[in-house]
């Protein structure tokens, strides 16, 4: 969970050093916190500029200084935590575009099959969506470069760029049995991070992939649509399935738009005063400056509808964060019940500052707490109802990496050793790992292309069905091999 920084929040300490062709420098060095002033480790600053030096002056080949630097404070801050990260003038444009829903590139959403990136869909009025891109399309170039051997990352940034610059995609349409090039011009693309749909008369699907500065807006006009449809609705499925999390405010409001108003939806607490904070469900907790208040309006408008609407919210190993921060704000005041599996357990919140115009900070700041008080980090939400994502069980659930399994990973409490049935738990998730993978690997021989799990809100979507059931009062299939992983203490 990423907490935009307000003008209350100051910077906590501003360091320089300085180190030329290997001498020390001594300076007189003092770090703010807390309003007491602390000396800072001399002796081991004199290390770093020395250590500087001689890369400097005896390294095989000239190095940039300006990188050596940049590199010495991504690594002091990445080994504080896996979430901890210094944002160097590249990355942080990447980010603030990932938290804006807005980037510049050509508009489609993509996955990767047999090694090629595959169009899940074109975003509607962009530049591939007039281009005539169409789901199913496997794109095999761009411009020079094979796909083939490509991440999925890389083949994202080959794809973005500056507005108004051009890229030539290599497509091949396996139903029209062809390939063909085509030439798409970049432009500044806003993501719809919410999707939603009747799923069959009386019950609604709305699905919310991350929480961005617009998710709140584009949350309460799909929730005004589905009402305007039927306004006498019975059910409501929320699927915060393999959400990743993002911005404080937007988890804040998407639970208020369920709760009663001033009720809390989360807390925090950390070193800063500043960080120590309730949030309730209150317009100046989630409102950003100068924005439209979409909730009240919502409200307003439905006459409450969905602060009494029965409603089920699914979640899995890949919730995260601000999605665990709205499944546990619901499901601490039993206004939902919460189906699937036991979320990811990021419990922490990263506050993020400039550093200078193009370079930032994003640090941890503070643990967050459900409004019953109960840290989530390296545990995560337990469903109210365990459901596997599929018929025949969780096939591939172990493969998913969650925040207790992250190196440096904070404990919801300080760290202490690891204890004998903590290693042995860790031995058999390894052992259900590989159990896993060896499966995984058979299945895609079997079914070369095909998806392994169903998609998301489809009608072959095991878990949707479930969370229907439940709001129809009819039985549920629960799960019979899931349990509970317990928060773990890492091993200093």
């Amino acid at each position: 969970m990423t907490k935009r920084v307000g003008s209350k929040l100051r910077t906590v300490g501003w360091v320089a050093i300085g180190a030329v062709a290997g001498a020390l420098t001594t300076v007189q060095l003092q770090a703010v916190a807390r309003n007491t002033l602390t000396p800072l480790p001399l002796e081991e600053l004199q290390q770093l500029a020395a250590v500087f030096g001689m890369v400097k002056t005896d390294y095989v080949e000239p190095v940039d200084e300006k990188k050596l630097i940049s590199d010495a404070i991504s690594g002091m801050v990445s080994s504080l935590d896996p979430h901890s990260q210094y944002f160097d003038k590249k990355s942080f444009k990447e980010f603030r575009e990932g938290t804006s829903g807005r980037f510049v590139g050509v508009g489609i959403e993509i996955t990767m099959e047999d090694g090629l990136v595959k169009v899940v869909t074109p975003i509607e009025d962009s530049p591939a969506f007039r281009a005539g891109l169409k789901s199913g399309d496997l794109i095999t170039r761009i411009d020079d470069t094979a796909v083939k051997g490509l991440t999925i990352n890389e083949a994202v940034k080959l794809m973005r760029g500056e507005p108004r610059t051009k890229v030539l995609l290599s497509i091949l349409r396996k139903d029209e049995d062809r390939s063909f090039t085509v030439t798409i011009t970049r432009e500044e693309i806003k993501t719809v991070s919410v999707k939603s749909r009747t799923v069959e008369p009386g019950y609604a699907w709305v699905r919310v992939s991350q929480f961005q500065e617009r998710t709140l807006d584009d949350f309460t006009r799909k929730l005004e649509d589905l009402y305007r449809a039927d306004p006498n609705m019975k059910g409501l499925v929320l699927d915060l399935r393999n959400d990743p999390g993002g911005l404080l405010d937007a988890a804040v409001g998407l639970s208020a738009v369920f709760l009663p108003e001033n009720v809390t939806v989360v807390s925090t607490n950390g070193q800063l005063e500043e960080s120590k904070f309730i949030y309730k469900a209150i317009p100046q907790h989630y409102l950003r400056r100068g924005g439209n208040d979409s909730i009240r309006r919502l409200t307003e408008n439905t006459k409450g509808f969905y602060k009494r609407l029965p409603l089920v919210v699914l979640v899995n190993e890949g919730s995260a964060s601000a999605s665990e921060i709205v499944a546990g704000a619901l499901q601490d005041h039993k206004r939902a019940t919460i189906m699937g599996s036991q979320t990811f357990g990021k419990g922490s919140v990263q506050t993020v500052r400039p550093l200078g115009p193009d370079t930032g900070l994003k640090l941890t700041t503070a643990r967050y707490y459900t409004p019953s008080g109960v840290s989530i980090q390296g545990k995560g939400i337990v469903p109210d109802v365990m459901v596997d994502e599929t018929a025949e069980g969780n096939l591939f659930a172990a493969l998913r990496t969650r925040e207790a399994d992250l190196n440096n990973s904070l404990g919801s409490t300080p760290h202490g050793p690891m204890t004998d049935a903590q290693r042995e738990a860790e031995k058999k998730r390894e052992e259900a790992r590989e159990e896993a993978r060896k499966k995984l690997e058979e299945e895609a021989r079997k079914n070369p292309g095909q998806r392994l799990v169903p998609e998301f809100g489809s009608d072959k979507d095991f878990q949707l069905q479930q969370a229907l059931n439940r709001l129809k009062g009819q039985p549920v299939v629960v799960s019979k091999s899931q349990t509970v992983r317990p928060d773990e203490k890492k091993e200093n």
